[in-house]
């Protein structure tokens, strides 16, 4: 299930956030990629303690606390530190899957990487290039979003970005432990709360009342079923 979550930050935000970044100090990109995405990876990061990154991270998963959709879709267990990378000129990062479990930095802690997350910084009109390939079910998904979009989807998924060939292309990533694991059982979930929600909200509220309170029990006895945590 690939899930677009649009405006994660809005507008001043995100001028707050590209003028931090541009004066930020970048590190090689491979710090954080396994053996084999290590020959596929050219780009630039924050590292994992840098406090620019720490402190901009906070404020996406402040906004991520608020958001409806994001909770819905991901029903998020445990969510990775965001962090932070820049594809310049020539910068690509080829295909790859991410690694299954990682660590938590400065911490004892692991997470299953259940859902992959990006979140666009930068305006698209602003680089040519860069954009997110998602080998999905029905082909590969090419995805490169307005800036302060983010885009979901299963951390089993083989995925890329293409080179930048003009400008700069500013994002943040992170990984998401689901309290679902299977991709397939969060898409009846999520395919299911957004009838209720249709539901609830059509017609006469007290004629929806049934109908809505039995889906929405179905909703969490399947929760109750499949939730781990």
């Amino acid at each position: 299930m690939l899930i677009q979550i649009p405006s994660v930050l809005d507008a001043t935000q995100l001028q707050e956030f590209r003028q931090q970044l541009d004066s930020a100090e970048w590190v090689d990109g491979r710090i954080s990629a396994g053996y084999l995405a290590k020959q596929v990876k050219h780009n630039r990061q924050l590292s994992d303690d840098n406090p620019l990154g720490k402190k901009l991270g906070e404020v996406i998963l402040r906004s991520l606390q608020r958001n409806s959709l994001f909770s819905v879709a991901a029903l998020p267990l445990r969510i990775l530190p965001p962090l932070f990378n820049c594809h310049e000129s020539g910068n690509t990062y080829g295909r790859h899957v991410d690694g299954a479990i990682r660590p938590i930095p400065g911490s004892m802690h692991r997470i299953r990487t259940d859902l992959s997350s990006t979140l666009f910084l930068s305006d698209p009109a602003s680089y040519d290039g860069g954009e997110l390939v998602i080998d999905d079910t029905l082909g590969p998904r090419e995805v490169k979003l307005a800036a302060g979009d983010m885009v979901l989807y299963p951390g089993t998924s083989v995925h890329q970005v293409r080179p930048v060939t003009r400008g700069k292309r500013l994002a943040s990533f992170f990984w998401i432990q689901s309290m679902v694991r299977e991709d397939h059982k969060r898409k009846i979930l999520f395919d299911l709360d957004t009838a209720i929600q249709r539901v609830a909200g059509t017609g006469n509220p007290n004629s929806a009342a049934g109908p809505a309170t039995e889906l929405s029990g179905v909703y969490h006895n399947l929760l109750r079923l499949w939730a781990e945590l």
